[in-house]
């Protein structure tokens, strides 16, 4: 499958400037000659753009449906689509992203390493920041359908800007957009219904007053979060508030880093605290090195489930991209390693990527 992929890229290569992601669609050009070869007839004239399907009919209610991110994982399906909705009149962006690849020439570094580097990077801080409430997360999440009727599966690409002060005020804002594909409608969820967006469409914005308390995950109770440790033992009583064996389960452990994270944006000693912490979890080895979805060079670390013992997390591979040199996270991803014809799920098919930015 490879060999053909590189030949479709060869065939219809992107512009030198177009970013340093691998996986884009076709171009209605190439789409039209492709199919043309397919059908071996001479190609037509060739459309601007792929026409808008206005014929949809509007689907009877599901079954079921899911929204389904690292935080809240179980089985799933994603199919790599490259879809036209109705009212579209653009294609838009793929609707899923392809897994990250290992560089396999590239050397290993070990998280024992990568947690001594981001030590020694936190000491030389003199006055490093600390950890400030909010963050700044792209996602690539899951959402599918299940039923007689239910749609094909697609991910659909948000970014997440979330700033709190002491105070309690604060703002959330959520956006429609895909980095890999700067300006082309993206693919989103309205109630159900499938349908593209400009992007940069505003999704979400809300802002929160002065005083405003949300549920602790830690307190349980209305009061302002708890600043996270910076002590590799404290850090994982912490995230074992978020879900209760991620202490001793390293599934559990990244979920509930992934909620730590959607919450927090930690400073140098508790990114070093973090690297350590990982670098004791035996099961989490050592992938190699990646490009990650924002076009960043980190070193991918793998947990692979294999028994029942993992719940949910059973039949997929967990990477977690680190910087190491800083041990800053720079994203999670999530992808099946075998196939569940049930939700039509094909090993290699990713469930959930989150690239969190400064």
């Amino acid at each position: 499958m490879t060999d053909e992929l590189d030949l479709l890229r060869q065939a219809d290569p992107v512009p030198s400037g177009d970013g340093p992601w691998r996986d884009r669609p076709l171009t209605a050009r190439a789409e039209h000659r492709l199919a043309a070869l397919m059908s071996d007839s001479t190609p037509t004239a060739e459309p601007a753009h792929a026409p808008a399907r206005t014929d949809r009919p509007r689907r009877p209610r599901r079954t079921r449906r899911l929204l389904i991110g690292a935080t809240a994982a179980s089985a799933a399906v994603v199919a790599a689509l490259t879809l036209t909705f109705s009212g579209a009149g653009t294609a838009p962006a793929a609707a899923s992203p392809t897994p990250l690849v290992v560089q396999r020439d590239a050397p290993a570094v070990p998280l024992d390493e990568v947690a001594r580097q981001a030590e020694a990077y936190a000491r030389a801080q003199h006055s490093a920041p600390r950890p400030h409430r909010g963050s700044h997360l792209q996602s690539w999440y899951l959402s599918m359908e299940t039923g007689p009727d239910a749609a094909p599966p697609v991910t659909v690409p948000e970014e997440r800007i979330t700033s709190w002060n002491p105070d309690g005020s604060g703002s959330e804002l959520v956006v429609a957009t895909d980095p890999r594909h700067p300006g082309r409608p993206v693919i989103n969820d309205a109630d159900g219904e499938w349908r593209t967006v400009n992007d940069g469409k505003v999704l979400h914005h809300k802002t929160y007053p002065a005083g405003t308390r949300l549920d602790d995950p830690v307190t349980g109770d209305g009061t302002l979060p708890a600043r996270p440790p910076a002590d590799p033992d404290e850090l994982r009583a912490y995230l074992a508030t978020f879900y209760s064996d991620a202490d001793t389960k390293t599934p559990s452990l990244l979920m509930a880093l992934s909620s730590y994270l959607q919450e927090w944006t930690p400073g140098p000693r508790e990114t070093a605290a973090l690297a350590r912490l990982l670098s004791r979890r035996t099961d989490l080895r050592p992938a190699g090195q990646v490009i990650d979805r924002l076009g960043r060079r980190g070193q991918a670390y793998a947990y692979r489930g294999t028994d029942s013992s993992d719940g949910s997390m059973d039949g997929t591979l967990q990477l977690i991209i680190l910087d190491p040199e800083t041990g800053q996270v720079l994203g999670m991803e999530t992808t099946f390693t075998k196939d569940i014809p049930d939700f039509r799920i094909k090993s290699g098919d990713v469930l959930s990527y989150e690239a969190w930015m400064p």
